[in-house]
């Protein structure tokens, strides 16, 4: 443990304490969540935490490379590094999906979609995306947020390759299906509360183009890793 951690110490020997110093500080938990996930660069954990800010991202890898949860690996191309997880990063996998459990069970679920951010939302919904049930060709997937402002309401998903892209400007692709939704309703969907048919049944969804990926939209959609916990009310 390094005099940094010491400073900040809670001056207990108890494991619970001396791994809260490490793990318990502002924005760590999520920044372990992306690497959780396989982010490895900068910019792309930017995108997985966007509220925060680029110097504190900077230091919270800092503290935790310090801390021995993760190493920083060169690319081979000039300033630009990569961020792996150690095996003591690794092993703090249950730990933070335990969190995501806790949350999901047991934070009322209004309360989570008070917090609604489309960039953290497509991105999380990019890296989930199954695509057994897509066309073998290249398939691209715009999100259409109405109630949002025109920097914010459209989004792309391309799917080509086995690789899926997300982008905020238009690619230029032909597009195979328009999904019209409010950011609560799709939030939902991905969260698990609900399900793309309850939302185009109730009106707040929907679905324009290839009627094959419309249909299969459940399916190839992916959800939160949470979104198998159900519900339950605190007595």
């Amino acid at each position: 443990m390094t005099d940094r951690y010491m400073q900040g110490s809670y001056g207990q020997f108890c494991p619970v304490a001396m791994a809260a110093e490490v793990v318990c500080s502002r924005w760590t938990a999520l920044v372990l969540r992306e690497l959780l996930c396989g982010t490895t660069r900068f910019n792309d954990l930017r995108r997985g935490v966007p509220l925060m800010s680029p110097s504190l991202l900077s230091k919270r890898l800092k503290e935790l490379e310090e801390a021995g949860v993760i190493a920083t690996v060169p690319t081979g191309q000039p300033g630009i590094f990569e961020y792996k997880l150690t095996e003591a990063g690794e092993d703090l996998r249950p730990v933070v999906m335990a969190l995501g459990i806790w949350g999901q069970r047991w934070v009322e679920s209004s309360l989570s979609l008070k917090n609604l951010d489309p960039s953290l939302l497509m991105w999380d919904m990019r890296r989930s995306i199954d695509i057994t049930p897509l066309p073998p060709r290249r398939t691209t997937v715009h999100f259409m947020y109405p109630e949002l402002a025109s920097s914010k309401r459209s989004w792309w998903l391309v799917i080509d390759g086995g690789k899926v892209d997300l982008c905020s400007t238009n690619p230029g692709f032909e597009i195979d299906l328009y999904v019209k939704s409010s950011l609560r309703s799709m939030t939902a969907v991905w969260m698990g509360l609900t399900t793309v048919k309850e939302e185009m049944d109730a009106g707040s969804m929907e679905l324009i183009g290839d009627k094959s990926i419309a249909r299969s939209m459940q399916q190839w959609l992916g959800l939160s890793p949470f979104a198998k916990q159900k519900r339950r009310v605190a007595a």
